[in-house]
């Protein structure tokens, strides 16, 4: 019996510390996480695989703005940021899997599919955009860009201004045939890079990239409510969920229900921006039928599979 999960690793996954962000550091840190998750494919498992990827957009903003400013470059639009980092990180995971593969005799492939993720064009955040993106600016240049560009600005905590883009909830997986197949052909795939390029429909279904940044896991959990995956598998920093997170209170959680997680979230343990969009991307996963969810890190992510850590998350 062929056992699928999804398993979404973050972008911070792949930046050990401030010191180690070279794309030869982020590499090795992918080579780390590969091992863990061959170790799972090792057990039997079919994987799909999502990764956030906000430094790695964020690198990439920074340089084309400095390129733009020092050489007149044109910059690169958002949605192709998150395509360029959909490329970068795929390549560092595949390459690795397919290394880990090789040395443990595994025959498996794995390969990664470009994927864009339609969004409502009237989802409410683009009303309100929240997400802060790029480097940071004089308020001058922000006021200039925002009458030039269309763009929102704001002023982040005394640090100067930044660009704040709309986070829409994904709807719809346009390749989602193409992963299907991938998948079922026993291939090891990489999809939803940074909660996927988002993408409207206009009036003639015909699909148009806009700046907006969707949250991973929420779009980890749609991959996995539609391939009906049997397990949802969130690599994170902790090896458990907490409540009283950071306070002398604080205590791990082993397993919860969705009830339970509901009530958490109504008392205000599960930060936003962090845990919380975990928390809720599980949720929806579990009620439209999936079966488990574990959150971990990587290291664990054996060890969590037997139940002897992590946190595991369950109807009910």
């Amino acid at each position: 019996m062929r056992k699928l999960a999804v398993v979404a690793i973050g972008g911070n996954s792949l930046i050990k510390d401030n010191t180690r962000v070279r794309v030869e550091d982020q590499y090795e840190a992918a080579k780390e996480t590969c091992y863990y998750i061959a170790d799972m494919i090792e057990q039997g498992w079919d994987v799909a695989i999502g990764h956030g990827n906000g430094p790695q957009v964020g690198f990439i903003l920074r340089r084309s703005e400095i390129a733009h400013k020092v050489a007149g470059m044109h910059e690169v639009p958002l949605d192709v940021c998150g395509a360029d980092t959909q490329g970068a990180i795929g390549y560092a995971l595949q390459q690795n899997l397919q290394n880990k593969f090789r040395q443990r005799g595994i025959a498996r492939q794995a390969a990664t599919v470009v994927t864009q993720v339609v969004v409502d064009r009237n989802d409410p955040s683009f009303q309100n955009p929240t997400k802060p993106i790029g480097g940071f600016m004089t308020e001058e240049e922000a006021r200039r860009r925002e009458q030039e560009e269309g763009w929102k600005v704001v002023e982040d905590a005394g640090r100067g201004w930044r660009r704040v883009v709309a986070s829409p909830l994904p709807q719809r997986i346009v390749e989602l045939d193409a992963v299907q197949r991938l998948l079922d052909a026993g291939i090891i795939t990489i999809t939803v890079g940074g909660g996927g390029i988002p993408v409207i429909e206009d009036e003639n279904g015909d699909l148009k990239g806009v700046a907006a940044v969707i949250d991973k896991d929420y779009a980890a959990s749609l991959l996995a409510r539609s391939i009906g995956a049997d397990l949802f598998l969130i690599s994170t920093a902790v090896e458990k969920v907490y409540l009283n997170f950071n306070k002398p209170d604080q205590r791990p959680i082993d397993v919860m229900t969705v009830s339970e997680a509901k009530r958490y979230i109504a008392e205000g343990h599960f930060a936003k921006g962090s845990m919380l969009p975990k928390i809720e991307a599980i949720i929806w996963f579990l009620e439209a039928g999936g079966k488990e969810a574990i959150i971990t890190n990587p290291e664990n992510i054996a060890r969590a599979l037997r139940g002897e850590t992590g946190t595991r998350i369950i109807p009910g």
